[in-house]
């Protein structure tokens, strides 16, 4: 029997920055769930010693995505990672996005530069395509607005420098048009528990002109409540509709931003370690746990 039900996975540079954890512990305990929390990378760590492994925050997993996954496998191999190892290794690459596309998900339009591709004819052919005046350039790899910065037309030279440096580090890069619609509405990130709407929040812009990317874990984020619309909600239930995989998953966070015919279109899927905004919606923990307690059962 294990000694401790259940472990809720974080990295050791994320224990103080994970809002939700104090929020959902405390759930866990009213539930009487007993859980650690541990780092994924914690060498010392039985996770056959666990029943469930909830990931929570294990953030720097970006700049070691291959130890990561590999860590996950492993850990799949002793205990029920939530979410399951084939959700983070399609979610963990925003190369996913092409995928929602495909099945008719309403997406952010996305292009791909991959290693050893020729980024200045490809950056070139995505400005010709897209006649936005802004966009951005980001990793495929990556979570928080971490290397992503946001360009002008004539910022190119600046934005392939970004482009290069990326594609140099052996990551691919991913360009989309900036939608400035985010300016005014910001994004709504909508959670759902076991495939069913729980609460949503607004995300203030996170790209400003002239600032440098972030390198630190996340860029800092400014977070409100938000009632979605019905035309967000629905967006959002086709993208998990289209998900691969066997549903419902314990938890789910789509980001949405409206284009410039104002339509919500899905900038992110989370998956795999998103915050879920446990402290702006009353009960959210509470139907979290109770969530964690029927797969316990």
């Amino acid at each position: 029997m294990p000694t401790s039900r259940l472990a809720l996975v974080t990295a050791a540079a994320a224990r103080d920055l994970d809002d939700d954890l104090p929020p959902l512990r405390a759930a866990l305990e009213a539930a009487g769930i007993a859980h650690d929390v541990v780092d994924w990378d914690d060498a010392d760590t039985d996770w056959s010693r666990y029943r469930l492994a909830l990931l929570r925050s294990p953030w720097d997993y970006t700049m070691r995505l291959r130890e990561f996954l590999d860590w996950a496998e492993r850990a799949s191999r002793a205990t029920q990672l939530l979410n399951p190892l084939d959700v983070i290794r399609w979610n963990t690459d925003k190369h996913y996005l092409g995928d929602l596309a495909r099945a008719g998900v309403a997406t952010v339009p996305s292009h791909f530069i991959e290693p050893g591709e020729d980024a200045q004819m490809l950056l070139d052919r995505f400005l010709v395509r897209h006649a936005a005046g802004e966009f951005v350039v980001k990793p495929s790899v990556g979570a928080g607005s971490r290397d992503a910065q946001r360009y002008g037309r004539e910022e190119r030279a600046q934005a392939l420098d970004h482009t290069q440096r990326l594609l140099d580090g052996g990551r691919s890069v991913l360009l989309q048009p900036y939608l400035d619609r985010v300016d005014a509405h910001g994004e709504t990130a909508l959670i759902f528990f076991d495939g069913e709407y729980s609460h949503a929040i607004r995300k203030g812009p996170l790209l400003k002109r002239g600032e440098g990317p972030t390198r630190a874990l996340f860029a800092a984020e400014h977070i409100t409540p938000r009632t979605p619309g019905v035309d967000e909600l629905r967006v959002a239930q086709s993208a998990l509709a289209a998900m691969p995989f066997a549903q419902p998953l314990l938890y789910a966070r789509v980001d949405l931003i409206r284009d410039g015919a104002d339509a919500p279109c899905v900038l992110e899927l989370e998956l795999t370690e998103p915050s879920l905004f446990f402290a702006h919606a009353d009960g959210s923990a509470a139907r979290f746990a109770h969530g964690v307690a029927r797969r316990l059962a």
